[in-house]
């Protein structure tokens, strides 16, 4: 129902589109967010898109580096990551929720898709 795509290896400053394609009720009726997680440790927010696209939140590391969009006719959701950093290395997920509130929270997150793993090294 959620598979995101468009992970790779990159040099540090480099850029990659994550994309993230979705059935279309899920689009039609949920917000959607990334997430990214590396071994050993939690995933952590990243960013999220309200469900008409109206408004977007990033987590403070990424702001102003990465931006999220969605195409609804599309039935798909991007991330757009620029100015690629090491630490930006993690398997990166698309997730979606009907809650409007508390999108910063894995748990809020009911449909998950398979990662796609980012590797910024030089």
């Amino acid at each position: 129902q959620l598979q995101a795509s468009g992970g790779g290896l990159v040099q540090p400053g480099g850029s990659l589109r994550l994309s993230c394609a979705a059935s279309g009720f899920i689009l039609d009726y949920n917000a959607i967010g990334w997430f990214c997680q590396v071994p050993g440790k939690e995933r952590e927010f990243v960013a999220h898109i309200s469900r008409g696209g109206t408004n977007t939140y990033y987590a403070d590391a990424v702001r102003s580096r990465f931006t999220i969009s969605r195409d609804n006719a599309d039935k798909a959701v991007y991330l757009e990551t620029n100015r690629l950093k090491l630490e930006d290395t993690a398997v990166y997920y698309c997730a979606a929720t009907s809650a409007s509130t508390r999108w910063h929270l894995e748990g809020t997150y009911k449909y998950w898709g398979q990662g796609t793993l980012v590797t910024v090294s030089s």
